[in-house]
């Protein structure tokens, strides 16, 4: 037996939710949409897992955290489903697609087929069993993807409160997890290869204040180095952490945090991929006319950037999900994908946003000791990336103004001094030209490249040719009336 639908979406994540509630919006009719996961829950917004799920009281639980309440929208509980008459397929793992016979096949031998597929599968984390690590099966090593990891994670966290911990990975979750245990009276000794915390998005120096808060509030730092091996005891928990150049760090439990890994194995052979990821187009259309994906899946046009990139980040699952919903309903009507790539953390008493890229000169400015501080990473001569430790809802939006607008910049001295004034201060072009660069005002005049005298030239130059034109058809005219 099988069941059909106009609409399927494969996955029950974030980016589902979202999806679900623009479909809601354009209207969709009900029995028209089924969305398979393997969770056994309705999604929900993924960030609460290493925030609010984690906090030592009042810790957030659903149905407090379903979509789509990250964007101030309605909790999307499996009521709203119902009434809205979309089809929740949980608990189901898809063992194969066919895209070009528009089928799905569940590892429980029930057939799907659909007229659109929307691709939202995500990622999986990176486990140390894939990697041959002696120990790495121990009951009290935890990771974070989904709500059975966090759910293990508090658990294992409630049994040794007042014990150590060892943090395996210097990124968004290691930095986030290690914030949850030592809020939860655990002490943490985290453990990377990288030379600093956050090594994709911050610089040394930025990364420099967070390590320095965070050894403040009794966090160990070991960089540079990997571990190697568990060592258990007899009940098959982890004893130490042994690091490759054979240091034992003692630990109640271990948490993990070394990447992910994008869930596209189903559709390899049968769809075009690019850079890990499932190519798509501007319409996160995939190679496959009916087929589209949204999310960590995808590797999609960074339009601003003329690049093609896969990102993981919850906004960009969001943003893309609606997207493509939007491509499907009302294909005619809507643009390419313009997205700002956007990133952001709250631990302990810090938060931070950064929007745009993060490659060529960064320059700094504020005071660090205040915890109110920023960047600009500058690239040919245009602010293509910016990012605030302690700002405002309006230096948030105005931040991410000048990382969409990409002013071009002669001095970065000056770019420093004015900081998060020049943000504020800077006027769009009125002039849409790239050799025409706005000017500032009062204060930066002397940061942003002026017309240069060649402009001026050239347009009097144009002038003076319309005018040697006017007076040779007038001459002409006049000379054949004499004749």
């Amino acid at each position: 037996m099988g069941r059909a639908f106009k609409f399927v979406i494969l996955g029950g994540g974030v980016a589902a939710g979202y999806a679900a509630l623009e479909f809601v919006k354009h209207g969709v009719h009900h029995g028209d949409l089924c969305i398979i996961s393997e969770e056994s829950v309705a999604p929900y917004e993924r960030p609460a897992l290493s925030k609010g799920c984690l906090l030592p009281e009042g810790a957030a639980t659903l149905p407090s955290f379903h979509t789509c309440v990250g964007i101030g929208a309605e909790r999307q509980t499996p009521k709203w489903y119902k009434e809205h008459g979309i089809e929740l397929v949980l608990s189901t793992r898809v063992k194969s697609v066919d895209v070009k016979r528009k089928t799905l096949l569940s590892a429980a031998g029930e057939t799907i087929t659909y007229k659109t597929l929307i691709i939202a599968t995500g990622a999986r984390v990176l486990r140390l069993e894939e990697f041959s690590v002696t120990g790495a099966y121990a009951n009290n090593i935890c990771y974070l993807r989904d709500l059975e990891d966090a759910n293990k994670l508090v658990q294992v966290m409630d049994m040794h409160k007042g014990g150590t911990a060892v943090v395996i990975g210097g990124g968004y979750i290691g930095m986030e997890c290690a914030a949850a245990l030592i809020s939860n009276n655990i002490g943490v000794t985290m453990v990377f290869p990288e030379h600093h915390f956050m090594a994709r998005l911050f610089t040394a120096e930025i990364a420099a204040f967070y390590e320095d808060y965070y050894m403040k509030r009794g966090v160990n730092f070991i960089k540079g180095t990997v571990m190697a091996a568990f060592e258990s005891d007899e009940n098959k928990n982890v004893t130490a952490v042994v690091l490759k150049d054979g240091t034992h760090i003692k630990a109640d439990m271990v948490v993990v945090g070394i990447g992910i890994r994008p869930n596209i194995s189903l559709f390899e052979g049968q769809l075009a991929l690019e850079k890990g990821g499932i190519k798509v187009n501007g319409k996160m259309q995939t190679s496959n006319a009916s087929v589209y994906a949204v999310g960590d899946v995808v590797t999609f046009p960074l339009k601003s950037y003329r690049d093609m990139r896969r990102l993981e980040h919850v906004d960009h699952a969001r943003k893309s999900a609606a997207h493509a919903v939007q491509a499907i309903l009302s294909s005619d009507k809507v643009k390419d994908y313009d997205y700002l790539p956007y990133f952001y953390s709250r631990v302990f008493t810090l938060s931070w946003q950064f929007y745009g890229d993060n490659i060529g000169d960064c320059v700094i400015f504020g005071t660090l000791k205040d915890k109110k501080f920023g960047a600009f990473w500058v690239e040919k001569g245009q602010v293509i990336g910016a990012f605030l430790e302690g700002g405002t809802k309006e230096e948030y939006i105005t931040l991410e103004k000048i990382a969409r607008l990409k002013p071009c910049i002669t001095d970065m001295e000056s770019l420093a001094r004015l900081g998060l004034s020049f943000p504020f201060d800077f006027k769009e072009p009125v002039i849409p030209h790239s050799s025409l660069i706005p000017f500032l005002g009062e204060r930066g005049e002397a940061l942003l490249e002026k017309p240069s005298s060649l402009f001026f030239q050239v347009s009097a130059g144009i002038a003076v040719a319309v005018g040697i034109s006017v007076f040779a058809v007038w001459y002409r005219k006049k000379r054949r009336r004499k004749c």
